[in-house]
């Protein structure tokens, strides 16, 4: 089953999970609200339905997303306690991943124990995938909105709460609460039929958008205090570095939305973040207000994502990785203001 970028046939979906006994959710490493959300939509379902299911990400559960763990269904891979279960597994659904190899060590689980694999995204994917059924729609806002479809469609009774929760905070989060580019006339309905089920959706943006940690707010501090423009002000790039991490006693959940934050800069058209992971590479973010494409950079980096909000895993010291970064953002980014002149 290939629907990449085509019309998807839900029933074929249905019929691939109704066939599966014991079925494991997952998705990327330092997962976002779009991934933690479209699992714990999908999960309630299953569980519903007298599936034997269980959330197995690389990552650990970001405080902000304690919200959705109330029942506890998120796990942290641990091969010597997780292996013994996963090598029965019969359908491991995959979500929001964008690269097959941001499940990072669950790859080797997959493919130690030969596991049969569904992705379900919005980002794009090649044609030569590695998974064993694809479904992406790169119409959808967000990975939550496709759940919300095939819920839709397949659910005989009424969807649970606790799954219209988990979809509200995937679409919220990945339309940047409605005010991204992306953000359709679906993505309101979602939300309406969320309000209707009794997701208190003020509150699930207060405890998203409004529960920074000191950490972060330091951390943030320095990098505002840091920032570079190139392109006249076009281009906004920063650099966080461990040591920033560390003197702000920081975590790497602190960071996100960092991006996003530089991008709403009056004259900022495209934003840069350069985060040192370790000494041998650096996580690249590029953010973009809508009028420059910036998934192109990431790929000629080995990245992706979607046209306006892309990243890349970069090999390299610090210097090294932003010496060849800056340089290649200015040079794209400048070949694509001469061409809109």
């Amino acid at each position: 089953m290939n629907f990449n970028n085509t019309p998807i046939d839900w029933t074929k979906v249905h019929n691939l999970i109704s066939s599966a006994n014991r079925i494991m959710l997952t998705t990327h490493e330092n997962p976002d609200g779009d991934g933690l959300g479209a699992e714990s939509g999908m999960y309630y379902h299953l569980k519903e339905i007298g599936k034997d299911i269980r959330i197995v990400n690389y990552s650990p559960l970001p405080d902000d997303y304690n919200f959705l763990n109330l029942d506890s269904i998120f796990e942290s891979y641990d091969k010597s306690i997780h292996d013994s279960w996963i090598e029965n597994v019969d359908l491991v659904i995959i979500f929001d991943v964008g690269n097959f190899v941001r499940i990072r060590t669950i790859v080797d689980a997959i493919k130690t124990y030969n596991l049969t694999t569904l992705n379900i995204d919005h980002h794009p994917h090649p044609e030569e995938h590695p998974f064993t059924h694809n479904v992406v729609d790169l119409s959808a806002a967000a990975t939550g909105c496709m759940v919300f479809d095939y819920l839709t469609l397949v659910s005989e009774k009424p969807i649970p709460k606790e799954s219209y929760l988990g979809i509200y905070t995937a679409v919220m989060t990945d339309t940047g609460c409605f005010r991204y580019s992306n953000t359709n006339q679906k993505c309101h309905e979602i939300a309406i039929q969320c309000l209707e089920f009794g997701v208190e959706t003020h509150t699930v943006y207060q405890k998203v958008y409004e529960n920074s940690t000191k950490s972060r707010m330091r951390l943030m501090g320095d990098l505002l205090s840091n920032l570079h423009y190139e392109l006249n002000g076009n281009l906004a790039w920063f650099i966080i570095t461990q040591d920033m991490m560390i003197n702000a006693n920081a975590q790497k959940s602190d960071v996100d939305g960092f991006s996003d934050l530089v991008r709403s800069i009056q004259g900022v058209e495209v934003a840069l973040m350069i985060f040192e992971s370790n000494s041998e590479n650096c996580r690249i973010n590029f953010r973009s207000k809508g009028n420059y494409v910036v998934n192109d950079i990431a790929k000629s980096l080995g990245g992706g994502g979607h046209a306006f909000a892309a990243g890349a895993l970069v090999s390299g010291s610090l210097d090294d990785v932003k010496k060849i970064v800056v340089n290649l953002s200015i040079e794209s980014l400048q070949n694509k203001i001469n061409k809109a002149l």
